[in-house]
């Protein structure tokens, strides 16, 4: 199965056509656009104040997929999911100072009305680095990387392992590149002395690839972290049912949260498992109808 079978979701408190608007506006080469609406009629509660809006909005970084959750209130972005965005000097012929200009201004956009979490400037491992938290309560982490050695793609979601799954990070990797093909761990850079709740040899900074894709990982070195939920999830498109099936025995550990192809995994981390081609299974009559009763997607029952 050939694109993007990873796809981060931000969840949005009804503003996820606002919220897509100033994405594509803040952030490079990027676009939005509604991809699907709530039925006119129909609809249970409490999606019934949500008829004929928006459901999901697209966003395109360049040739990456994000897409926004218009819902209710039951979930807001967090930290523990992050969005590291690399800016190569190689892209401005080696001109440093015009990569740094280029950072700033991406920072500027995405400060408007949101909460810087580490200041923008110059740190250990980037020369030109902040991490900020949107109006919307999405967290970016704009960074100049190293213009030496293999490219890194423009969007990276990194997960941040804090709280009651402090210094799992590893464990996760290992579980995660064990489920899917064309996945591994790149590398990981570890912590030599203790840092907060994270000891010597926990993650300081790790990479590893799923499905083609790559992620980014960390055991946190402070306390004030907050839990992985629903506010990001990660939509994995399946080839079909047996995928499905597998996938969701594996992922799914708290049968609690289980709802319409969502799941939350050991470490917490929500995942939602639907079929490649969801958008069109959903066309079919009274297919959100069926959705909404299911946990796991059965293909043949939408």
């Amino acid at each position: 199965m050939a694109g993007q079978r990873i796809i981060p979701n931000i969840w949005c408190h009804r503003v996820a056509e606002q919220a897509g608007a100033f994405y594509a506006s803040a952030l490079p080469g990027t676009t939005a656009e509604v991809t699907a609406r709530y039925p006119d009629e129909g609809l249970r509660e409490p999606q019934r104040g949500f008829a004929g809006l928006p459901v999901t909005v697209d966003v395109r970084i360049g040739e990456y997929r994000i897409t926004l959750i218009n819902a209710g209130d039951q979930f807001r972005p967090q930290p523990s999911i992050s969005f590291l965005l690399a800016f190569d000097p190689r892209d401005d012929d080696g001109d440093a100072s015009a990569t740094r200009r280029r950072v700033t201004a991406v920072w500027d956009a995405l400060s408007e009305g949101g909460t810087e979490l580490i200041a923008l400037g110059a740190h250990p491992f980037s020369p030109w680095y902040g991490w900020i938290e949107d109006r919307y309560g999405v967290s970016w982490q704009p960074m100049i990387v190293p213009p030496e050695g293999e490219r890194r793609p423009f969007v990276t979601p990194l997960l941040t392992f804090g709280g009651a799954v402090q210094n799992r990070a590893r464990e996760a990797m290992d579980f995660y590149t064990g489920l899917l093909p064309d996945s591994g761990i790149l590398s990981v850079v570890p912590h030599t002395e203790p840092r907060g709740p994270a000891r010597p040899g926990d993650v300081l900074f790790a990479r590893f690839r799923l499905v083609g894709q790559d992620f980014a990982a960390m055991d946190s070195g402070t306390s004030r972290t907050v839990p992985f939920d629903g506010g990001v999830s990660l939509e994995v498109r399946c080839d079909g049912q047996a995928e499905i099936d597998r996938l969701w025995r594996a992922l799914s550990a708290v049968p609690e949260t289980e709802a319409c192809g969502w799941c939350t995994d050991r470490f917490g981390v929500s995942w939602q498992v639907v079929p490649s081609d969801i958008g069109e299974l959903l066309q079919r009559p009274d297919a959100f109808a069926h959705l909404m009763s299911m946990k796991r997607i059965v293909i043949d029952e939408l």
